[in-house]
């Protein structure tokens, strides 16, 4: 499991990094080039149903296929929680017929159910446990 952490850069600026050596900007919607912790669950969110549909789609449509997830959702300020996450998997499926279509989309709506972790978390809701170590 890959170790992952935040950095403090700035007043509401973090960067998140791995070890594996990825880093994300994080900060607050008024600074610009950086994406919200908000927009980073949504886009997790995306990215894991796209990785989940990769492999029934790349089978059926080729390994070149193209594909975008948009996601969207607004936040509830009063509870500060997104009650709502709607997300809309494009993919161009004009060479199939009907029948064939319907068939595709079964599959990778029971894969993206079955395998995708970020949205079967969220539906099912998850512990969150915060420590404090004080330093010095």
């Amino acid at each position: 499991m890959a170790e992952l952490w935040v950095e403090r850069t700035g007043t509401r600026r973090y960067t998140g990094k791995s070890d594996r050596g990825a880093e994300v900007l994080i900060g607050s919607e008024d600074v610009p080039g950086v994406f919200t912790p908000g927009e980073l669950l949504k886009i997790a969110l995306a990215a894991c149903t796209g990785m989940s549909s990769d492999r029934p789609l790349a089978r059926r449509l080729g390994e070149n296929y193209d594909a975008t997830v948009r996601v969207s959702g607004t936040a509830d300020r009063d509870n500060e929680v997104y009650p709502r996450l709607d997300e809309v998997l494009q993919v161009d499926l004009s060479e199939l017929d009907a029948e064939a279509q319907e068939r595709l989309l079964t599959v990778v709506t029971k894969a993206v159910d079955k395998v995708c972790t970020v949205g079967r978390t969220l539906k099912a809701g998850t512990e969150v446990n915060l420590a404090v170590e004080v330093e010095g």
